[in-house]
């Protein structure tokens, strides 16, 4: 098999000096080329972790049938957030992070979100070519990225719309959902947290276009999808630590904290997006000075709710 069918690294067709990613995982060999599992020897809270927009493993015969340079094409990344997070699994707590890049393929979508003027030849009858997301050239195979900017010079082939959600959106469900049950199977419920990073001013795709945003969006599809309590600790502990939260606006959970947010079925979600200008440098795609610190504080509130896991699990 050749490089363009799996996934690239390296500048022009790829992406140039990429950090390192997470610790080693627990994958499938189907599976390890799009995504990577960190788990603990032993899951010791009901807490799942998931990093669904941090990719930045570029197929090389996207990058060049793409009409954006790689710089442009990762603006749409919630650039290192798996590295954020990567601290959670010495709290016993599992990440799941997908390699492939959210321009390519967006697991937080509904599976079959499809602009039909993308594709040459006819969706499946099921496909979802109304929603917002797709009206905003953000569904699961995205037109635009963040910025706004036209990812495609022309058509694509309808076959690529299998072969992506087959190759990457399919196999990262498939983890996730074992991830989930598995929690609950273990510890009678679950708590997924969903993790994300957001432009530090919102992007002409957004609803707040052109304005400064907080610190912290915290999502719970308008205490939908998870217990209220989840929620407040993990305000209270960003809080604690000097950040400026509000809660679902502008984002207020993607498909993966509606779809897995099921409370009465024991099945909790939190999406949390964190200021990307808190942790990088947004042109030039780097750590930036405070990466360190942001990392520390998503690993105390991380604790928090890990404490918080404990309490509510009790009868």
């Amino acid at each position: 098999m050749t490089r363009a069918g799996r996934f690239a690294k390296k500048e022009g067709q790829t992406m140039e000096a990429m950090p390192a990613k997470m610790m080693p995982a627990e994958t499938t060999n189907d599976d390890a080329a799009v995504l990577r599992v960190a788990e603990p020897p032993r899951q010791s809270v009901p807490l799942v972790f998931a990093s669904p927009h941090s990719g930045r493993d570029y197929p090389a015969d996207f990058v060049a049938a793409s009409r954006l340079d790689p710089r442009m094409l990762r603006r749409s990344e919630d650039s290192f957030v798996d590295e954020l997070y990567s601290g959670v699994v010495e709290l016993g707590a599992p990440l799941i992070a997908a390699l492939f890049p959210r321009a390519y393929c967006d697991p937080n979508r509904e599976p079959y979100e499809l602009d039909p003027a993308m594709f040459s030849g006819d969706l499946p009858e099921h496909a979802n070519t109304r929603s917002p997301r797709v009206l905003a050239g953000l569904g699961t195979i995205a037109r635009v990225v963040a910025s706004g900017a036209e990812i495609y010079a022309g058509r694509l082939p309808v076959s690529e719309v299998e072969h992506r959600i087959s190759r990457c959106y399919r196999p990262y469900h498939r983890r996730l959902k074992d991830l989930v049950d598995a929690t609950r199977k273990a510890f009678g419920w679950s708590l997924l947290v969903d993790c994300h990073s957001m432009p530090s001013v919102g992007g002409p795709m957004d609803r707040d276009s052109g304005l400064s945003r907080v610190d912290v969006v915290l999502g719970d599809c308008f205490s939908a999808a998870c217990s209220p309590l989840f929620t407040q600790v993990a305000e209270d502990a960003f809080t604690h630590l000097g950040y400026r939260v509000v809660r679902n606006a502008p984002y207020a959970g993607g498909f993966t904290t509606r779809h897995y947010g099921q409370p009465r079925q024991g099945s909790h979600a939190l999406q949390i997006e964190i200021n990307r200008a808190l942790y990088m440098d947004e042109g030039q795609h780097c750590h930036g000075r405070d990466f360190a610190k942001v990392q520390a504080d998503l690993q105390k509130v991380a604790a928090a709710l890990a404490a918080a896991a404990a309490e509510f699990g009790r009868p």
